[in-house]
């Protein structure tokens, strides 16, 4: 199976990125964890995406706050998808990284998720995969059952509850 590449822009951000590599863990895929800059590595992010699918990546997660230029950094140089978590920061709680993450130019897309939303990035880096790969598809769709079987639980405690009102 492909590997799932997390990039940071910083070091800070390892706490956003925390749900993402879990996720991935837990569904089996390898994962590659490293902090480069779209402004103080250029080169360096450059060279990591435009040399990731000989490296045996097939999804790319970059996280970033403020600017949030990673994603697109990256996505220029690969057809590999790419998906941005834009991190919140003390100034704008990260609606600046989602709108500069969600405003790419035409052809060079971004996927971008949720403010702070490792663990979704990490689902859909998942069903990117999946596309080609049955044994990850059932996991991930155990894993909806078990959710939708918590949820039913959880309604069926509260109709039990309400009836004690």
């Amino acid at each position: 199976m492909k590997k799932v590449a997390i990039i940071m822009g910083s070091d800070s951000d390892l706490p956003v990125v925390e749900g993402a590599i879990k996720q991935l863990k837990a569904l089996g895929i390898e994962t590659e964890v490293r902090v480069m800059s779209a402004h103080r590595t250029p080169e360096a992010a450059h060279e990591f995406s435009k040399n990731a699918i000989q490296n045996g990546f097939g999804v790319i997660i970059a996280a970033a706050g403020m600017a949030a230029h990673l994603g697109g950094v990256l996505a220029a140089s690969t057809t590999l998808p790419v998906i941005a978590i834009p991190c919140s920061s003390k100034v704008l709680d990260g609606m600046d990284a989602l709108l500069s993450s969600v405003m790419m130019p035409p052809g060079i897309p971004v996927a971008t998720v949720g403010i702070n939303a490792g663990k979704n990035a990490a689902l859909l880096a998942a069903e990117i995969l999946a596309v080609s790969n049955i044994e990850l598809q059932a996991k991930l769709i155990e894993m909806r059952k078990d959710m939708a079987a918590q949820v039913e639980a959880k309604d069926a405690a509260l109709q039990d509850k309400i009836k004690e009102l």
